[in-house]
């Protein structure tokens, strides 16, 4: 009995303890606070104009962050030291200094204070206005990604602005879409994923989304339920997922706001409420990281779930005294959650932070909350947190390895979240056993661009003449929301220019190998004049006024190709990557002399081509570029004569073809002329790489006898003349010898005598 009773008091004795337990560990940060000073605020405290507190953290530094609220705090050390509020100073004139959005742009912060936007450069302390902007402004917003930095700004009137400059300065954006406009514009948001700007436009109590670019812009996303104090949270990690949230409901996104859903509110592995409109709660502060979610509402609770592929849903942990009108959630890690509230001291006008830390993990540990087990041991691949390029025709392999847990079977999901742009191919098979006798999965992933799979409806694909971003994320479909350190494998892909590629122009049979030219005189300051009847230094084809020395800089060029003057001549161009040859170049390039030589035409005109238009050439582009902009054709500006969408009348189709490469047979036909070319080289075929891909290279062109000095009619006659001189010399002393001749000379002996006689008397001599 007695046993008895020590047992129920010490079970009565543990389980205030037990309901007592702390839901996180709080720590207090006060630094920098020896001795009383009376530091003073310079310039005007700005301050949140919203009843809610927010916490903007820089997309790349982990350790910078924003907090708005009552008073606002900018920290490079992730609020581990105290901080005096944040302020603007008097010269800027803001008069109210009243914030109602902020963005991080690259290294500087962007905020919209009393309807005008500002630009912090919080490395260099500096502070500045920005410009173009002719209306008040509401809100900015942009690329939520480390290697961007523009930005957008929505004011009232639904006029939009653009920045490539990281906000410093602002131009007009698609003013001829406001008429496309339904309802009123809610926000404007930059999905670096799709490599698309997002309009939220609002009707009533209904919202959609509006996209700039194809093929979204065809239709609007699906319509879901709007509050006018509806505030937007762009998760980290550029796999499109948007956090729609006001006081009363949560909604989440996927898909950049082509699909909205609810998010559901469970218990164990049920559902107590389909949305949490339906719980009856007042949030007042969200925060996501790659994976997860957390929800900190007014009645002191504390919700955490997780952005699943299939379902986002929410568990409520136990009820304690954690809410304050200042309190903020935020991620520090992967499972780590922090309730961070500032603490004004009373002889600092710096402010103290008290830390909340969660340990998710442990927490969901509680039998309680029937979190269940997760079915993976480990889910790993060498991709995660990388990002890789896809080049045009290219194509990238990824592996992953899964080991579930035995007699589970997890289901591993390959997403992109540009599929518009980036298709893949994913196969999964058992690759042996680990030592504990569990399975082990490899799963291999098959990445190139979408318009290339050729499975997909070229309505669906984007242009492929424009560069775009995805992102790849394998994850577990039905994970459990107890597999917190098994966060998903995210890269990010950028379909674009490989860095990596350049072109190289085959030289095999160099002037110097034939002992044309001598190396050794071609690196000691070479140097070789071009006629003035050969150049033109406006590339205009017509002769310059007087001869052009050009040093040779062999360090680049090295020793020149051999071409001989009278073969029509191509040059062999070479793809290589990270110093590997990859394949010889068949697709359309151009070819521009570097000094301005134009001894040179070409085997094909535009109508021997087969162009239906006019084919473009050296004038037309420096035409349209601009007089200074002589190397300026590229696979940007490039319109093929063959492509039907190619609509310009072909005039002149006697004109030479100046693309090579590609379709045809084109090749450079040289004037007799011998000498060392310098050539510009550029692809322009717009479907070979978003590459510019571009190089120089020289050319020994030999064999051209020297030109004659007297025209050929002349040549000709003195020719005929020295033949008939001959022919008499051979033919009059013949004739001499005979009786004809005989004759002739006695009638030119008498004439002579005649003519002597003639003389003598007119010298007065008869």
């Amino acid at each position: 009995m007695l046993a008895l009773m020590l047992v129920a008091a010490t079970t009565s004795w543990l389980c205030p303890l037990v309901t007592a337990q702390p839901l996180c560990r709080t720590r207090t940060l006060r630094t920098g606070k020896v001795f009383p000073v009376k530091e003073k605020i310079q310039g005007d405290r700005l301050y949140f104009s919203s009843g809610k507190t927010h916490l903007i953290k820089h997309p790349c530094n982990k350790n910078l962050a924003l907090y708005l609220g009552r008073q606002i705090f900018l920290t490079k050390d992730n609020f581990e030291s105290s901080l005096i509020p944040f302020s603007i100073p008097s010269s800027m004139q803001v008069g109210t200094p009243e914030v109602t959005s902020a963005h991080f742009a690259g290294s500087v912060l962007l905020l919209v204070v009393n309807q005008k936007v500002y630009v912090y450069d919080y490395e260099a302390n500096f502070w500045t206005a920005s410009t173009g902007i002719e209306h008040p402004v509401s809100h900015v917003s942009g690329d939520n990604c480390c290697y961007s930095g523009n930005s957008f700004c929505m004011i009232s009137q639904a006029n939009i602005y653009f920045s490539d400059s990281r906000g410093y300065r602002f131009q007009k954006y698609a003013q001829e879409r406001r008429a496309e406009l339904v309802g009123t514009l809610g926000g404007i948001f930059s999905f670096h994923s799709l490599s698309q700007v997002g309009l939220l436009l609002v009707d009533q109590q209904m919202a959609m989304f509006s996209y700039s670019d194809h093929p979204l812009n065809r239709s609007f996303g699906l319509p879901f339920d709007y509050d006018r104090t509806l505030d937007i949270l762009i998760a980290p990690g550029q796999k499109g997922i948007l956090i729609f949230w006001f006081q009363k409901n949560l909604l989440v996104s996927r898909n950049s706001g082509q699909l909205v859903e609810s998010v559901q509110v469970r218990e164990g592995q049920r559902i107590l409420y389909n949305s949490i409109l339906k719980a009856n709660i007042t949030i007042h502060s969200v925060t996501a990281n790659e994976n997860e979610l957390a929800v900190l509402t007014r009645e002191n609770n504390l919700y955490y779930g997780s952005l699943g592929i299939q379902s986002s849903s929410l568990i409520k942990f136990a009820d304690q005294n954690i809410w304050s009108q200042e309190a903020v959630l935020m991620f520090t890690d992967v499972g780590m959650l922090e309730i961070l509230t500032p603490l004004p001291d009373m002889i600092f006008p710096a402010f103290d932070f008290q830390k909340c830390l969660l340990n998710i993990q442990a927490l969901l540990m509680d039998p309680q909350l029937q979190a269940g087990i997760c079915k993976v041991e480990l889910l790993q691949g060498e991709f995660e947190n990388k990002m890789y390029t896809i080049d045009m025709n290219s194509q990238l392999e990824l592996t992953a390895l899964m080991i579930p847990r035995p007699g589970t079977l997890p289901v591993p999901l390959v997403m992109v979240s540009n599929p518009h742009s980036l298709g893949l191919q994913a196969v999964i098979y058992e690759d042996g056993y680990t030592y504990n006798g569990d399975t082990k999965h490899r799963l291999n992933i098959s990445l190139k661009q979408q318009h290339h799979w050729g499975r997909a409806d070229p309505n669906f694909t984007s242009s492929i003449k424009r560069p775009t971003i995805s992102t790849i994320t394998l994850d577990i479909a039905n994970k459990e929301i107890s597999c917190v350190d098994l966060k998903p494998l995210t890269a990010l892909i950028s379909v674009g220019c490989d860095l990596e590629k350049k072109i190289v122009i085959q030289n095999e049979l160099s002037a110097c190998h034939h002992g044309v030219l001598d190396p050794v005189a071609l690196q000691d300051n070479y140097s070789y004049i071009i006629e003035r009847e050969a150049y033109d230094p406006n590339f205009q084809g017509q002769q310059a006024e007087e001869d052009l020395e050009v040093y040779y800089p062999y360090e680049k060029l090295g020793c020149p190709l051999l071409a001989y003057y009278d073969t029509p001549w191509k040059p062999v161009v070479e793809l290589w990557r990270e110093g590997k040859f990859q394949e010889v170049v068949e697709a359309e390039y151009v070819l521009l002399e570097m000094n301005g030589l134009f001894t040179y035409t070409y085997s094909l005109t535009a109508g021997t081509a087969g162009c239906s238009a006019q084919p473009q050439n050296w004038t037309t582009i420096t035409e349209m570029a601009g007089d200074t902009a002589f190397f300026s054709w590229d696979r940007e500006n490039y319109m093929s004569c063959h492509d039907p969408d190619y609509h310009e009348p072909l005039r002149w189709p006697d004109v030479p073809y100046q693309i090579l490469g590609g379709p045809t047979e084109n090749k450079v036909v040289f004037d007799q002329r011998n000498g060392i070319y310098i050539f510009f080289i550029s692809i322009v075929d717009p479907s070979y790489s978003y590459c510019h891909l571009e190089t120089t290279f020289s050319v020994y062109v030999y064999g051209a006898f020297p030109l004659s000095i007297f025209p050929p009619i002349t040549i000709v006659l003195l020719t005929v003349a020295t033949l008939l001189s001959v022919w008499l010399a051979y033919m009059i002393p013949q004739l001499l010898h005979m009786e004809q001749g005989l004759e002739v000379s006695g009638f030119w002996a008498r004439l002579y005598q005649r003519c002597r006689s003639s003389c003598a008397c007119l010298w007065g001599r008869c």
